[in-house]
């Protein structure tokens, strides 16, 4: 549906926005180059940077629930898959845009929310759009298979969700459906949100703002981790040097559609060491949980070629698309735990820290940790905030002038 505003509407809406800004940004954390001002935060991705989009999908993807977010404001089980936030609202903060990234599907999301960037990322999410319609229900076939001691708490919990939910009944019972927005959905919505925002501040006035955004795009993991090494149906197609091309090619294609619809400034980031990630150990790492080599592997490969790939498009005109490479920090931290502040860096906080992930993640597992600030992960797949804060904070320092 079109939206439709007065003179009197956008005027109001205009002078709400230039009043609010000065109360609601936020300073830059970094100084920026040459004194630049970041105009608005966009981001396209999966679970990583996902604040909430799930919430308002019909899939097993969610996290809207205790103990997601406890360390949230106001201890808010938002939808976002960390114990509290997420990159993507870290960088907007780091950037001096605003606190928060808001979800585009958000209900509640206002008209001067568009005008500082909105996130359109879905848990779940893959370059390979069959990655979109398997990646969660691989996740939770596997978790269920693999993980045996939680088998209580899960049972517990299943019977209060379904309850209390009547959208949890259609993993189980009816065919699979798409477990998240693929790229081609966050890409429609993008242009639904252009039109919006042109809607408000014109076409010059959303050229204006896109002349100085930050565009971030966070996909792949799903793809290797979950889709390829997960159900193995790519595997009877593509060997993983074929299918690393395949990713690049539709990351190239998605990035190309970007830019021809504004975005200038675009961060991506490249896959982290997903051999390493506490359900990733539990699945592949054998009896001792050690970080799966293949997988890290194949996370190399695919930077290596996307990393190639980023620069190559680098050649189009007015862009500059930087390659975020997160393998190495993330490394880092894993190897070097102590220099960071972290205790336990192989499982993570919710339940045994082995293989809980969305719905095994719930405010019935009864072993998660009281007191996160010594964990590198939240869930088993996903970081804590505390991670985040770190990892972020040192991109944005490495990266930031190369957008500029």
């Amino acid at each position: 549906m079109k939206l439709s505003f007065s003179d009197a509407s956008i005027f109001l809406i205009l002078f709400s926005v230039s009043v609010l800004d000065l109360f609601r940004r936020t300073e830059a954390v970094i100084k920026l180059p040459g004194n630049v001002t970041v105009s608005a935060v966009i981001v396209f991705g999966d679970s990583i940077v996902d604040t909430g989009n799930n919430n308002n999908l019909k899939t097993p993807a969610k996290c809207n629930f205790p103990p997601y977010g406890r360390d949230f404001e106001g201890g808010a089980a938002t939808g976002r898959f960390s114990n509290g936030k997420v990159p993507s609202d870290i960088l907007a903060e780091e950037l001096g845009v605003k606190e928060l990234s808001p979800a585009y599907l958000d209900p509640t999301l206002k008209p001067e929310d568009l005008l500082t960037g909105v996130n359109f990322a879905s848990g779940g999410c893959g370059y390979d759009p069959l990655t979109t319609r398997l990646s969660v229900h691989i996740r939770i076939y596997y978790t269920l298979y693999t993980m045996t001691n939680i088998i209580y708490s899960f049972g517990k919990f299943c019977s209060q969700f379904i309850i209390q939910s009547s959208s949890f009944d259609f993993f189980f019972f009816q065919k699979i459906q798409a477990a998240a927005l693929s790229l081609s959905d966050q890409l429609q919505l993008f242009k639904e949100y252009i039109d919006k925002l042109r809607a408000i501040v014109g076409e010059e006035g959303k050229n204006r703002i896109f002349e100085t955004s930050f565009f971030l795009v966070v996909v792949g993991s799903n793809d290797i981790n979950n889709n390829y090494f997960g159900s193995r149906i790519r595997r009877l197609q593509y060997d993983i040097s074929t299918y690393t091309d395949l990713l690049v090619g539709h990351a190239s294609t998605f990035l190309k559609e970007i830019y021809g619809l504004g975005a200038r400034r675009i961060g991506v980031f490249g896959a982290p060491t997903l051999g390493c990630l506490p359900s990733t150990r539990t699945v592949a790492g054998g009896i001792k949980r050690d970080c799966a080599k293949e997988y890290n592997e194949a996370a190399q490969l695919f930077n290596s070629k996307l990393s190639a790939e980023l620069d190559s498009l680098n050649n189009l005109p007015d862009v500059r698309i930087v390659y975020i490479d997160i393998y190495s920090p993330l490394l880092d931290i894993i190897q070097n735990p102590n220099k960071y502040g972290f205790d336990i860096v192989d499982k993570g906080c919710c339940g045994t820290g082995t293989i809980e992930v969305i719905i095994l993640c719930n405010q019935f597992s009864p072993y998660t940790c009281t007191n996160d600030s010594g964990y590198l992960f939240w869930d088993s797949f996903h970081p804590t905030e505390k991670a985040y804060k770190i990892l972020v904070s040192n991109l944005v320092k490495k990266y930031i002038n190369r957008f500029f």
